[in-house]
């Protein structure tokens, strides 16, 4: 890493390119942890080489542990097992010009993107309500999906190949749930926000053969939902602690469920699927 913490590492694989993504490259946000580290890992499996971008470092307003630069090289090395190529940078989604060179350094390792996953997002969820928990959530959740695609939209029109975005929303994005607090106002308003980002990409990229499709889990097995500050806040809001349960028989739902339903958005077998809200949600969205 440099004395910046900007780099973290470039490495070479000479892995089959076989798989649903094999001979694509793909670009994930938020990656080092959590979901993203999920995302990356099923995407590698499926022979994609991947440029992975994470902040690595804390958010004031957010009261769970984020992932940290050892997570970042930790993804790089999961990668690399699996016989991938892989360009890692260190930035904030929130910093377009810092999204931009890790964008570019993969373009330039890579030659072309043919998919991206807007996945980097934060629930400032504080007991202690402050209005800055707004702030952040939107901007790193709606700002920051709408700098990822921009960053790339340039290169992947001129390729003339094509392509998938897949935006990693939640089912906060299409019910009205998250809470009265001002964290949980800003997670609900950036997630749903998403989806009209989301539309409207989808109609403007449609003539360049660019897919743009939504994912909405319901809780997910992170740590994140485990830890107990989380824990602490869903209990304390009325509004969330009587939010209900899944349809289905499961409190939540892992990782790699949605990494699967991206996997599919981002490969040739949703070809024709654009413009879509596709819930993983064990049926939480069909009970509400």
């Amino acid at each position: 890493m440099t004395p910046h913490g900007e780099e973290t590492r470039e490495s070479g694989g000479t892995g089959s390119a076989e798989g649903r993504l094999g001979g694509k490259v793909a670009f994930v946000t938020g990656a080092a942890g959590g979901l993203g580290r999920s995302h990356v890992r099923r995407l590698a499996e499926e022979g994609a080489d991947l440029v992975i971008v994470d902040i690595c470092r804390s958010v004031d307003t957010v009261p769970y542990a984020q992932s940290t630069p050892e997570d970042l090289v930790e993804a790089v090395g999961e990668v690399e097992e699996l016989g991938r190529r892989v360009v890692a940078r260190q930035a904030d989604v929130r910093d377009r010009d810092a999204l931009q060179e890790a964008y570019d350094a993969g373009l330039d390792a890579f030659g072309e993107i043919d998919v991206v996953v807007a996945n980097a997002g934060i629930a400032p969820l504080l007991v202690e309500d402050r209005v800055q928990a707004w702030y952040d959530a939107i901007e790193v959740n709606l700002t920051g999906a709408f700098h990822t695609v921009e960053v790339a939209l340039p290169s992947m029109i001129e390729a003339e190949r094509g392509g998938s975005i897949v935006i990693v929303s939640s089912t906060a994005g299409l019910v009205g749930i998250g809470g009265a607090s001002n964290g949980g106002l800003g997670y609900a308003a950036s997630k749903h926000g998403l989806v009209g980002l989301m539309r409207t990409y989808a109609n403007n990229l449609a003539p360049h053969s660019i897919r743009v499709n939504s994912v909405h889990p319901t809780g997910v097995a992170t740590r994140m939902v485990a830890d107990p500050a989380m824990v602490e806040f869903v209990a304390q809001d009325p509004v969330l602690s009587a939010g209900g349960a899944n349809a289905l028989p499961v409190e939540m739902i892992e990782p790699v469920d949605v990494s699967n339903a991206v996997l599919w958005l981002a490969s040739d077998e949703a070809r024709y699927v654009t413009g879509v809200t596709l819930p993983v949600d064990a049926g939480y969205i069909n009970r509400r």
